[in-house]
Parts: structure tokens; sequence; C-alpha cells
């Protein structure tokens, strides 16, 4: 089938879906909030995905954003987090479906079983990284925007970061998740984040010749993919190695407090640029963030988001720190960031330095039997 008349798919005006040749191809369209997601994308991208899954005549899926200029130029900027704040402060069971079918979602992309192919133009963060990760070929351009900057907002790195974070070579993963660096997209290639740069101005190119794949089995497929997407890459320089040279030695450390003494006792320019990036975060989320990574490494990806399921609801119903809803590291965090704007959280506890392991550990006790877990089935 051409692209000049491609079969439509019943989806939300949010989510569109359009089947290519033998390529299913979606593309988020919320470019208003930079394609973050809500949770009616989330049910019509899962249920888009199974249906494909099923369809014998459908070889592989690709997935792209839109931007307020057209195709291309955002992917996903995490999920809608003005939302997040709205249901914790009305108590809507909304937010607790939302986590739960979001990370559903997750595991169905890294299980899919065909191939996935995510554009990962401009913004990448959170949700959309949840998104593309778990996808066989990741393409970057120069445009790409990759984070997982969650802590900036009491929150942890989710959507399966542990799982993906905590696989970056050495301890980029720690530096990664606790301070919400901005990957380049060279770097992305190099820490295991991304497959191919391509030009930004090849992707329309690219999402086109995707209905000349005539492969009909996966192996095949996924070479003439890896091949179409190859041929177009742009040169790289891969920075992993000086990159760990100045990481390893001080993420490596075994707590939050250690990393932050290695950072204080060096002075160069990148040290202090990153302590005064940490301290900016919510000090409680730093130490659950780099438990959960160091958690994350040995675990299956599955486990990983369970795990991540317990520390979501933890971090919306602290009542292990005796607090309400409204009081949590993560309502204030976005009231900050997206709510008043005013880049001002007021964390508590305050400093680094403050935060116990009573405040942390019961952060990863499960409030759910393993049998009534919503993540069970996974």
């Amino acid at each position: 089938m051409s692209l000049s008349n491609p079969e439509k798919e019943n989806t939300s005006h949010e989510v569109l879906a359009e089947i290519i040749g033998h390529v299913g191809c979606i593309t988020l369209n919320r470019p208003a909030a930079l394609n973050a997601l809500s949770l009616g994308m989330i049910r019509s991208i899962t249920q888009t995905l199974k249906a494909w899954r099923d369809n014998d005549a459908i070889h592989a899926v690709a997935m792209r954003g839109v931007s307020k200029a057209g195709p291309f130029g955002a992917f996903c900027a995490g999920g809608d987090i003005r939302f997040f704040h709205q249901a914790a402060l009305s108590g809507d069971a909304a937010l607790e479906d939302f986590f739960t079918e979001e990370y559903a979602l997750n595991h169905l992309i890294h299980h899919y079983g065909k191939p996935t192919i995510a554009f990962m133009d401009g913004i990448v963060m959170g949700g959309g990284m949840g998104l593309a990760q778990g996808m066989s070929m990741r393409i970057v351009t120069e445009q790409t925007k990759m984070a997982m900057p969650e802590t900036q907002i009491g929150l942890f790195p989710d959507v399966g970061g542990g799982y993906f974070l905590s696989r970056c070579p050495g301890f980029i993963g720690e530096w990664l998740g606790l301070g919400g660096e901005m990957v380049a997209p060279n770097d992305a290639v190099a820490f295991g984040l991304a497959d191919v740069v391509v030009d930004s101005q090849n992707l329309p190119l690219l999402w086109q010749a995707l209905s000349a794949l005539k492969q009909t089995d996966d192996v095949s497929i996924h070479v003439s993919i890896q091949k179409l997407m190859l041929s177009n890459a742009v040169a790289s320089k891969d920075h992993l190695t000086r990159a760990r040279s100045l990481i390893d030695p001080i993420f490596s450390k075994n707590s939050v407090s250690d990393i932050i003494a290695a950072l204080q006792a060096d002075t160069s320019a990148w040290a202090q640029e990153t302590l005064t990036r940490l301290r900016h975060k919510s000090p409680l989320m730093l130490h659950v963030t780099l438990e959960q990574i160091r958690r994350a490494r040995s675990m299956t990806l599955a486990d990983d988001l369970r795990m991540e399921r317990d520390l979501v609801h933890h971090c919306f119903n602290p009542k292990h720190l005796n607090k309400l809803p409204e009081q949590s590291e993560t309502v204030e965090g976005i009231r900050a960031q997206a709510i008043h704007k005013d880049r001002t959280p007021h964390w508590s506890p305050a400093a680094i330095e403050e935060v116990t392991d009573a405040m942390v550990k019961p952060f990863f006790v499960s409030p759910w039997a393993a049998g009534a877990h919503p993540l069970r089935a996974l």
C-alpha cells in the first residue's frame, strides 16, 4: 500500500495510526504538549500495538512524534505531569491506572516480537524514553534532546529507567538518573541509548521508505531496516572513554552522600557544575534513585517495572513519611516546575545530608501482596 493512500486505523486523535505497506506507523499527535502522554494515549498505543502484533500482514512498527511545525521535531516529553498534579490533589484513581498501564506498555514494547523503530527526533524525555528504549532500532538526530529529568520534579527515572540506565556502560546510568543530564546524540549511541544518528532532514524520506520493505520474516525485515538506517547514518565520534573517566570514579560511590563528597573534593569545572545540578534536585529522590538503579542492575525488566510501580505509588502516597499526597516531593516538584513555575521547590528534607535510610527503604516495600500486584502478569 502506498504512502499516498495509507490504511487508517481508529485511534484517539492524539495517537494516529496507519499501515504503510507492511509497516504499522504510529504518530504521537499532541504537539502543544510536546506529545506528553495522557492515559488515553497510552491506551490507544497499547490497543494498536496488540492488534498489529497479531496481524501477520504487519511485519514491523515505527513510531514518531509531531511538532507544531509538522511531522518530526518532537518525539515525547514524558507523562502529563499537570495531570499527575491535579489527580494527586483530587484523589483521582486514574493516576494509579496511568502508571500501571504505562509500565505494562513499556514491557509490551520491549517484548514485542516484531522489529520496532523509534524516530527519536527533538524532545525525548521520561515517558518518551520508556516508549523508545524497548524498540529494536532507535534513531536520533542532531535535534534530539534526551534525558531522564525526574529528580527535578521529585520523582525517579521510571518507565523502566532502572533497567535501561543500569545497563549503560560503567556508572553512566547513575549520572544520568541522578542529575537528569541531557544526552547528546553521539553520546546516546555510545551509552547504548540509541542505535544510529541520522540527519533530521532525512527523516521524512526514511519514514516514506518503510513502505518499500518487502521481506516477510522478522530477521530479513530487521536487516533491511538496519541497512536503510545505517545507510543514512551521520558519522559520530565516540565520547565514551572520556565520559567514563570523569563519571565512573565519582558515581560508583556507595551512597549519594559519598558522591557529593567526591564532587566537592574535585575542583574541576565539570565536578562543580555537576554538584550544583544535584543540589537543585530532590534530596530524598536522589537517594531513592540511586537505590533503584543499583537494585535494577540485577533485575529482569518485569521485576524492575514492578519495583518502579511500588516506588511511584509511594511517591504519591508517602504515608511512611507521615505525609499526605499533597505534601509529597512529587506534587511539590511538579508545582514548582509546571504549575506555579517559580522553580523553587521546597524539598523535605531540604538537604542531601538530612536523608536517612528510614526515609528511603520503605519506598522499596511493595504495598501489594505478590498475587495482587497490578503488574503481576508481566
